[in-house]
């Protein structure tokens, strides 16, 4: 059971979503959430508060009679319960509701206690509303998300259960869960905030970051096909450059390459002073910038990754709601914590990087399957008889046209600002739309790296390195060979391709734990 206080650390996204920890709310926390309810209440009674007795949004010039404030919630939630397109995935519906639920339980919604409660069993049963991908400009909060959320709250709506879609109401009923009872302003406070944008986001981070790592491992295994020099690897070379990520890329590489017997010192060849007299090496004195220049290139990956993650937990552990009720000051601030522009930015940023990183992946395929570049392997690494096999080649149109769609999806969506709400709303973040295509991005980069670690496992064999191979490279070889098939003869590659990538969305690359750095690398 993971319990759940004051600040939701990174960590516990990825073991409620990865490993399927229970949750446990504080009493702590519903004794803070229960006196801001509570607070709410008796200073609404004789003042205009925005969402509990005024319309919303451009109709909040009109007051709202008593006896009609709890129908107004219930308005909103069904008529923005309108979102179109796919349906969101349940791991990321999932995080979408533990960030919701944390943000409730700051104490900053004057929510009643009850909501929270009916959250943490959606999440501990996973429960995941029928919420699409479709609706929210990220603005005034992720509105039409999470309106979807808070209609199957209230006992409607649509639920994903067991791998069926079923009414919630029968669901409910079935798991003797009682739907929320709007008391105040709970509509508005469950859709009024950034946690759609920011739960995708949470996820997308998870999976880049593992992706990242494939990326550093792929990269290192080619340094050992090629039987590359390793000084580009070197502390003393990316030190001189004060970029963490770099720094720390260049360590991962050398860790993985620690124990190689292909890898090559440049000592002990070019700056032996034994080479040629003529005036040509055959042999490349420095290897292609997609060989010689990743720290350089995925440690900007690297950094950025980074701060998107801290940006996202800083946004999940704060108060994205409005209005924002202060028990402390006994106050209420009306104001605009639900724009989600941080996010948005984070995301563009994200989505940016892993469309560099598959670029780099595109470059070490082509690398790899032009014999004219590398002089070491069968035109597309085919096993069979050349002119009659085609070995990768088809799988490299896959991989060259998945990248091109990156290269295009890569747009800003925090720029794409659209008015709308009758002008009320007339600058807008679009950052559940940047969330939702940052995700397409990081999967279609595991997609480009399939047919890289295909393309890798079919050179190894070739080569057969075995005994040379580094200790990292090996072990993953022994798990791969068994779900890519040698093959000379040509077969379909699209069931092996989707293997490879859920075999790489669902495994760390580095699974003995290469995945911090230590001082060596982060001088």
């Amino acid at each position: 059971m993971l319990h759940l206080k004051n600040t939701l650390e990174f960590e516990s996204f990825f073991q409620v979503l990865f490993r399927n920890r229970k949750i446990e709310l504080s009493s702590h926390t519903y004794e803070r959430v229960r006196a801001s309810f509570e607070f709410l209440k008796a200073f609404s009674r004789d003042k205009v508060i925005y969402g509990v007795n005024t319309g919303f949004g451009p109709m909040a010039q009109y007051k709202i009679k008593d006896k009609d404030c709890k129908q107004l919630q219930y308005n909103l939630i069904r008529s923005h319960a309108s979102g179109m397109g796919k349906p969101m995935e349940p791991l990321y519906v999932k995080s979408l509701m533990l960030a919701r639920l944390n943000t409730l339980g700051l104490g900053k919604s004057g929510v009643h206690p009850g909501v929270l409660e009916t959250m943490q069993q959606l999440i501990n049963k996973d429960i995941n509303p029928v919420i699409f991908e479709h609706g929210g400009v990220g603005a005034s909060g992720d509105l039409i998300q999470l309106a979807h959320l808070a209609l199957v709250l209230i006992g409607e709506g649509e639920v994903f259960y067991k791998g069926k879609k079923r009414p919630a109401a029968a669901v409910f009923a079935e798991e003797n869960i009682s739907p929320i009872k709007i008391e105040l302003r709970e509509g508005l406070a469950l859709m009024n905030g950034t946690s759609a944008m920011t739960g995708i986001g949470i996820v997308n981070v998870i999976y880049a970051e593992r992706l990242l790592d494939w990326s550093i491992f792929c990269s290192a295994a080619i340094n050992e096909i090629v039987e590359a020099y390793d000084d580009h690897l070197s502390e003393e070379l990316n030190a001189s450059k004060l970029h963490i990520g770099q720094q720390q890329v260049a360590y991962k590489m050398r860790k993985h390459l620690k124990d190689s017997k292909l890898t090559r010192d440049r000592n002990e060849h070019l700056y032996s002073g034994k080479y040629p007299e003529n005036d040509y090496f055959k042999e490349k004195v420095q290897e292609y910038y997609s060989l010689r220049c990743v720290p350089q290139i995925l440690g900007p990956v690297y950094d950025t990754i980074e701060n998107t993650r801290n940006i996202l937990i800083e946004e999940v552990n704060s108060a994205n709601d409005n209005p924002i009720v202060d028990v402390e000051r006994q106050h209420v601030y009306h104001g605009g914590n639900f724009h989600g522009d941080y996010v948005s930015l984070e995301m563009d940023k994200l989505k940016l990087v892993i469309t560099k990183l598959s670029m780099l992946a595109e470059r070490q395929l082509n690398y790899l399957l032009n014999s004219r570049l590398n002089d070491i392997l069968p035109p597309f690494v085919n096993l069979g008889k050349l002119g009659l096999n085609f070995g990768m080649q088809g799988a490299q149109f896959t991989a060259v046209s998945t990248t091109a769609e990156n290269q295009m999806l890569s747009n800003s969506m925090y720029v794409h600002s659209i008015p709308n709400n009758n002008d009320n709303q007339d600058i807008v973040s679009m950052g559940t739309n940047a969330a939702t295509i940052t995700k397409t991005v990081i999967d279609n980069a595991y997609e480009v790296m399939a047919v890289e670690m295909v393309t890798i496992v079919q050179a190894l064999r070739y080569l057969h390195f075995n005994g040379k191979l580094s200790t990292a490279t090996r072990r993953q070889m022994e798990v791969l060979r068994d779900i890519v098939p040698a093959f000379k003869e040509d077969i379909p590659l699209s069931p092996v391709l989707q293997k490879v990538k859920e075999f790489m969305k669902e495994n760390d690359a580095y699974p003995a734990g290469l995945t911090e750095g230590g001082n060596e690398g982060t001088k």
